[in-house]
């Protein structure tokens, strides 16, 4: 139905509250002093009749003056929804100051308008707004060597001094910024049959960042040969034929003279032009662009004769990633004589990215893995520990719907929730972040099914400059050249011994074991220097000795513990934590464990002959 005063071309929207009923209504072409659409609350509209703490004074006084003036009336019970919540239903209609003002009238609760407010068909009313706040300058990605099999960055941008995107089947386009929602419809009508529902909304999507998103002084990329070309956008998008329509949405670009060879770009910028769109958005890396290109990003003043302008603040240099270097003092806390070690596991780790620690029960892998972590990463607040289990999976690790308790309506819903590693790369990618370290330690990672786990994102381990779209949000995600792996192996655990290639190609190994340094001989320099006597250390070289199997020697973390120094702790420790290690080891074998690595039996084997 339609309202005086209505914005042209906005459909109806509407708004679903718990427990069933509903609001609607639609934009007014009236804006109030911040250039916002007021919003019409159509009569006959339900509205949650509980206002919950967090909401604001201003939508609790504009709630009791409508309550106040007969606007919003008591809502008789339904008995065919007995367990509805208490509600009110709008008596006229009403005039909000906003979409949103209107979403937090009908919730009770602070809520964003343009998010909640959606059409029959689930489109958010943000799709049929105006183009709002965006930086001053972006960047951005727009593909041209392969359209409809021409290579039309050779063939026509650097000539020309253009970019372009193909828009064959749309009509003549007579707004300057064109909403989302107006270009869906024109996408909608122009490409029936001619491309699936999922091209259209790519499609709509590439032309409102053309179109709309792009301005004048953004920079755009391109990528032709082999080869990186960076340029300005110069002009607004126009309209113009083109042979076959390959051609017809241009701007006017100033090119740089010099490009780029593709293998020799920064890492960061290999990923995000991985990503498989027209267009993409780059201004993550727009720093990292500058500094290739040699740009400052701002106009020069003198060059636009606005000669009393303040000349722009030199943008600080694009810092490496690098790991501290290794030192005596890291060493010596580590108990770890030969420094040569760690600067391996340094180096290690700058290649690969990922490894893996492995080895028997009580080697110290975890506690090794966790503290160079916090050294290399500058503290504990850049490392993240996730233990693997059998029954982990993609949705506990990266991504996943999981039923969530809204803290406002009190009501369950299923929403997208962010795993540790999804939490550990946001922040890692964050701006001002991105030549910091961070590290997750994954504790037992051949406990679960790492196919399951990591998903797709079994390939970014292996590939760190490529891109993925994910399996829940569908956003194009790449792991940060910053996110470093740590994993720790137990491998006395028959079950999970077997590791498949995948994982091997993608992890470095780096064994700790009781027989190899530099976890042979920890215990002694650990009694060393806490001036304890050195018989535990001798009692272990001499249990290793007698088991055959290195996968179940025992690690001298058992035996570096305050307990085990007082009264009788030696021989507890050695009945409750090592003998049952071997008798599982020994099961069905009818070997008598206590009389083979008992302490009575091993003090007999050191006692001089």
């Amino acid at each position: 139905m339609s309202h005086p005063g209505r914005l042209a071309g906005s459909p109806d929207f509407r708004i679903e509250l718990p427990k069933g009923g509903e609001a609607r209504g639609h934009l007014l072409s009236e804006t109030n002093g911040n250039g916002t659409h007021r919003f019409l609350l159509e009569k006959g509209s339900e509205v949650a009749a509980e206002a919950w703490p967090g909401l604001r004074d201003h939508g609790r006084r504009f709630r009791a003056e409508l309550r106040a003036s007969g606007a919003l009336a008591d809502m008789p019970a339904d008995p065919e929804r007995p367990e509805a919540p208490p509600r009110w239903v709008a008596a006229r209609d009403i005039v909000c100051g906003s979409s949103s003002a209107a979403a937090t009238l009908v919730y009770g609760y602070n809520a964003s308008g343009p998010e909640f407010w959606r059409t029959d068909e689930g489109h958010p009313l943000a799709d049929y707004l105006s183009t709002s706040w965006r930086p001053p300058r972006k960047a951005w990605l727009v593909r041209g060597s392969n359209v409809s099999g021409h290579n039309l960055v050779r063939r026509l941008w650097l000539g020309e001094g253009v970019v372009s995107l193909s828009g064959a089947h749309l009509p003549p386009l007579e707004e300057t910024n064109p909403t989302k929602s107006t270009l869906r419809r024109f996408v909608e009508e122009g490409y029936e049959g001619t491309a699936s529902y999922n091209q259209k909304r790519g499609l709509v999507d590439e032309l409102h960042a053309f179109l709309t998103q792009m301005r004048i002084g953004d920079t755009v990329a391109t990528i032709g040969d082999g080869r990186l070309h960076v340029g300005e956008i110069t002009g607004e998008a126009v309209q113009t034929a083109s042979p076959g329509g390959l051609s017809n949405l241009r701007r006017s670009v100033a090119w740089l003279p010099e490009s780029h060879a593709y293998e020799k770009l920064p890492e960061e910028i290999q990923q995000k032009l991985s990503v498989q769109h027209d267009v993409v958005d780059l201004t993550t890396v727009l720093d990292t662009l500058d500094e290739l290109t040699g740009a400052t990003g701002h106009t020069d003043p003198a060059a636009s004769g606005d000669t009393d302008a303040f000349p722009s603040a030199e943008r600080p240099a694009q810092r490496e990633l690098s790991l501290p270097d290794v030192t005596e003092a890291l060493a010596a806390d580590l108990l770890v004589h030969d420094r040569a070690w760690l600067d391996e596991i340094r180096e290690l780790l700058l290649d690969e990215r990922q490894l893996v620690f492995y080895g028997p029960p009580g080697t110290g892998k975890t506690y090794v893995a966790m503290r160079l972590a916090e050294y290399f990463g500058g503290g504990p607040e850049q490392v993240k520990i996730v233990q693997f289990h059998p029954s982990y999976a993609y949705e506990d690790f990266f991504e996943g719907f999981r039923p969530v308790e809204d803290p406002e309506t009190r009501e369950a819903a299923f929403r997208l929730t962010a795993g540790p590693l999804r939490e550990l790369a946001d922040l890692a990618s964050r701006e001002g972040n991105r030549h910091i370290p961070h590290f997750l330690i994954i504790d037992e990672i051949n406990r679960a099914n790492l196919a399951k786990v990591f998903g797709e994102l079994y390939f970014l381990l292996e590939y760190r400059t490529k891109s993925v779209r994910l399996t829940y949000s569908g956003d194009d995600f790449a792991l940060p050249p910053n996110l470093f792996v740590i994993g720790t192996m137990n491998t006395a655990d028959r079950s999970i011994a077997l590791v498949d290639a995948a994982m091997r190609r993608r992890f470095a190994f780096v064994e700790l074991s009781p027989r190899t340094e530099p976890t042979a001989g920890l215990l002694r320099r650990w009694l060393e220097r806490e001036g304890r006597d050195p018989e535990p250390a001798r009692l272990l070289d001499a249990l290793n000795t007698r088991i055959d199997d290195a996968d179940f020697a025992i690690g001298p973390s058992y035996l570096m513990k305050p307990g085990v120094y007082r009264d009788g702790g030696l021989e507890r420790t050695w009945r409750t934590k090592i003998l049952p290690l071997l008798e599982e080891h020994h099961y069905g074998e009818g070997v008598d464990v206590a009389a083979r690595y008992g302490l009575d039996a091993l003090r007999e084997q050191l006692r001089p002959s």
